[in-house]
């Protein structure tokens, strides 16, 4: 799988989270083929770049992207919610430097700094939940709940011990959660996307379903913002109340409707 034919001139950045978003598991097929006509229509008409925003590695993406049976392939990937990466004309994954190296060294230094409040969280976690603590490479800290309700609770206890550290942030997804450094989140990341390409939130697209969608659902990030109808009611809340499009229908046919509102219909 390839990209698309680069535009000769870069008019909008599109922005799509992938499970739950643009990708439905129960779905045949996961993604609509709606979906692909429709970035390829935003190709020609916008000369529209799109990329897939994610809590998902590297790998895992392209694995997704194998196993859907992509057509083509993103103009770009945000990983870990932070990691930017450029797909090659051979079809592999470059990072893009310098912001994936200085995230690294910002995020190790700052692990260091806040192992205090991550112990106690942890503790915290392990003493009164059954809840799973994960450290893995590029990600120290993380946990996995049993349950939504017991994530909420989780979540409770980390703003009260984490409270003193203003920088110290976490993106969760149902009972996923991620710490991390509060500069780096898929809203940070994909103004970046938009600053590489020559553009700026103000043709920047983004649709999303879940908590550690918030950064990138908002004025800051993208003029632009959606959520499909199978969004948690926290983010069909937050999309609403900031101007964005509550879509009335799920999945990537959600992105398609979005995508329609904003950019328009087929002629």
């Amino acid at each position: 799988m390839k990209p698309l034919e680069s535009p000769a001139l870069p008019g909008a950045i599109l922005s799509f989270d992938f499970d739950g978003t643009l990708h439905d598991p129960a779905g045949k097929p996961p993604v609509s083929p709606r979906f692909f006509a429709t970035i390829e229509r935003l190709r020609r008409e916008k000369g529209a770049l799109w990329g897939i925003n994610t809590g998902r590695s590297i790998g895992h993406v392209a694995e997704g992207l194998a196993d859907c049976r992509f057509p083509f392939v993103p103009d770009w990937v945000v990983a870990r919610e932070r990691e930017i990466w450029l797909p090659t004309s051979s079809g592999r994954w470059e990072p893009l430097e310098p912001w994936n190296n200085q995230c690294e060294q910002d995020q190790h230094r700052f692990f260091k700094e806040v192992h205090h409040i991550l112990e106690a969280i942890r503790r915290e976690v392990e003493e009164h939940t059954g809840a799973t603590w994960i450290e893995q490479p590029g990600d120290p800290a993380g946990l996995v709940a049993r349950t939504v309700e017991e994530m909420a609770w989780i979540i409770g206890r980390v703003e009260a011990l984490a409270a003193e550290e203003p920088f110290l942030g976490w993106q969760r997804n149902s009972i996923w959660l991620r710490f991390g450094h509060t500069k780096y989140q898929k809203g940070s990341s994909l103004m970046e996307v938009a600053r590489h390409f020559g553009l700026t939130h103000l043709q920047t697209f983004a649709i999303g379903d879940s908590h550690n969608d918030f950064e990138m659902l908002s004025p800051e990030a993208a003029a632009m913002f959606a959520c499909p109808s199978n969004a948690v009611p926290e983010i069909r809340k937050h999309v609403t109340s900031q101007g964005g499009h509550a879509c009335l229908l799920d999945h990537s046919e959600g992105c398609v409707e979005a995508l329609e509102h904003f950019f328009g219909t087929p002629a």
